[in-house]
């Protein structure tokens, strides 16, 4: 093959075959992607045992929180391409992860839930964490273990231990939350510096990958390959280690690894910086230098946008509600702005390509809002509802969040020859075929874990197989969605917009993640301390909602398939 058609440099260090970079690239990404899926294993329990806020408060807060880490990688791939380069920005974004992962670690004693009876104040808690932590009333003669009942009501195992007779109507007690405002503070500035520190780092980082390689170069799909391997490798480690060691050990302790595992991606980056070759620096070196405004150059106003990023961001983790009255109306307006581009600025192929790039922008949304309750309402229900006893010992709800990353392991070599091997007989279903069935996928792994819900009866433990078949079925609708649909977007866009169109890809990401918290909302249940006091009416509702967005998803993807080929024909010569 000649040098043209694969340009790989006589003198390239490499390892593996491949530039010493990616191995620099490889384990930060792992790092980051441990780090901070290692925090989301955690983050939803964490704010209603520790924080004790309401399941609706906080599966809100987790959709903003997720879909601003998505919106705000817009605008540090923005700066990184026009101003600080690939490598200052994700220097920058790791300093910022780093300090967001320490923050998650000071948890403080926790948020209290106080109860009135007969005019004196006692405490409902837990103690441990998890669905098996024990619900416990505390006084200030001693504690007792207490069930909980219809209405709110709840027995005391030991009554004398506290003073209270054996029984207590829930219409007989008030209770009321009290928060520890500087940790609470200290909760959403970690969250901020989080989004912020993603925004920066996540784009970027990929970018550089890319330059590692020339145009041409046939080892660019590997290297990627590799790449992803080390996101899914870093997803699955944290998800063990960190949500076994945040349940069973403490918070602080989870959060905390998380953050040393960020630690070790910054050091990692910065310790062999030269194996990557200059290839991620500045565009214009003495364009930074130059003054921006007052006394500030054009690198610190970047950083300072930065600032700006992790006040915003704060602010809205504070207030998550209103976010859907801002991304609703911003996605809206991209739409029209997309559609209006493609009609006044295009014509031909082009024109017809760049609607097809627009139809798969958008047909994530429904996939995404549904696979994304893996954090969120999907986790709660593993910890609460499912018996999750596996040889004698009852696994973390946390943990079970690793089986995305394994069959993503197992299966996605597999899918790939699978491909191959269709295509080779002329069967390969479309790309928006793929996507219909990713879609398809997402509504049918809700209605089996539905199936394994009503198997239990009205109260009962849902077996834990079905958490297995959910994530087995969500993944595989991942690796119809996820790996083609980047891949589809920057084929179809015409050059001059490619940018623009995987910002609107990012943005409807982001879009997709918050409209995930709204449906979490939905399957909110009552709690008393960070216990859950009906499990019926809980599942019940889990029931409902899933069966609707079950079916829902399943029309959309319906659908989908029926204008598959319409959007295979616009698609026509992307190739």
């Amino acid at each position: 093959m000649t040098a043209e058609t694969n340009p790989i440099p006589k003198d390239e260090k490499t390892i593996l075959g491949h530039p010493r970079g990616l191995v620099v690239l490889f384990f930060t990404e792992m790092w980051e992607r441990f780090s901070y899926y290692g925090m989301r294993a955690l983050l939803i329990i964490y704010l209603t045992q520790h924080f004790l806020f309401s399941d609706e408060r906080s599966s809100v807060l987790y959709g903003a929180y997720t879909a601003l880490v998505y919106v705000m990688t817009i605008i540090g791939g923005s700066l990184a391409d026009k101003y600080l380069g690939a490598r200052k920005a994700v220097t920058f974004g790791a300093i910022l992860l780093v300090l967001g992962h320490t923050g998650m670690a000071f948890e403080g004693s926790g948020s209290k839930e106080i109860m009135t009876y007969n005019n004196a104040e006692y405490q409902l808690t837990l103690d441990g964490r998890g669905g098996d932590a024990t619900p416990i009333i505390v006084s200030e003669s001693g504690q007792s273990p207490i069930v909980y009942g219809e209405n709110r009501s709840f027995t005391i195992e030991n009554p004398e231990a506290v003073g209270l007779p054996a029984s207590i109507s829930g219409s007989d007690y008030e209770t009321r939350i009290v928060h520890q405002p500087l940790y609470l503070n200290i909760l959403y500035l970690s969250l901020a510096l989080i989004i912020a520190g993603v925004g920066f780092l996540k784009a970027n980082i990929s970018t550089i990958v890319g330059s590692l390689y020339g145009f041409g170069d046939t080892r660019r799909d590997s290297g990627f390959t590799l790449f992803y391997m080390g996101i899914n490798l870093g997803s699955f480690l944290s998800s063990i280690t960190c949500g076994i060691i945040g349940i069973v050990w403490g918070w602080a302790y989870g959060f905390g690894l998380a953050g040393i595992g960020m630690l070790l991606g910054l050091v990692t980056f910065l310790w062999k910086q030269d194996w990557l070759q200059g290839k991620a620096d500045p565009p214009n070196p003495a364009k930074l230098k130059e003054k921006a405004f007052a006394f500030v150059n054009f690198e610190w106003m970047c950083y300072l946008i930065g600032v700006g990023i992790i006040a915003l961001s704060m602010f809205f983790v504070m207030n998550p509600d209103i976010m859907g009255g801002i991304l609703g109306p911003i996605g809206l307006l991209m739409f029209i702005y997309l559609i209006a581009y493609a009609l006044i600025k295009l014509s031909g192929d082009e024109q017809k390509r760049m609607f097809a790039a627009i139809y798969f922008i958008l047909a994530q949304i429904p996939f995404w809002a549904l696979f994304e309750q893996a954090g969120s309402s999907l986790n709660l229900f593993t910890d609460r509802l499912v018996d999750r006893e596996l040889l004698g010992w009852s696994v973390p709800a946390p943990v079970f969040q690793a089986l995305n990353a394994f069959f993503i392991f197992t299966f996605a070599p597999l899918l790939a020859w699978l491909w191959i091997w269709l295509a080779k007989k002329k069967m390969n279903p479309s790309t928006p075929v793929k996507f219909a069935m990713g879609v398809f996928l997402a509504g049918a792994g809700y209605l089996v874990l539905v199936l394994g819900m009503k198997a239990t009866g009205s109260a009962g433990m849902t077996a834990v197989i079905f958490i297995f078949l959910i994530y087995f079925i969500h993944t595989m609708g991942e690796l119809m969605v996820s790996p083609v649909g980047l891949s589809a977007v920057t084929k179809l866009a015409p050059v001059q917009a490619v940018g623009m169109s995987m910002g609107a890809w990012f943005l409807y990401s982001g879009l997709s993640n918050f409209l995930a918290g709204i449906i979490a909302r939905t399957t909110g249940a009552e709690t008393i301390g960070g216990q859950l006091t009906d499990v019926a009416a809980a599942k019940a509702t889990y029931i409902d909602v899933y069966s609707n967005v079950g079916y829902v998803a399943i029309g959309i993807a319906v659908f989908m398939l029926l204008i598959s080929p319409l959007i295979k024909k616009l698609m026509a010569g992307a190739d």
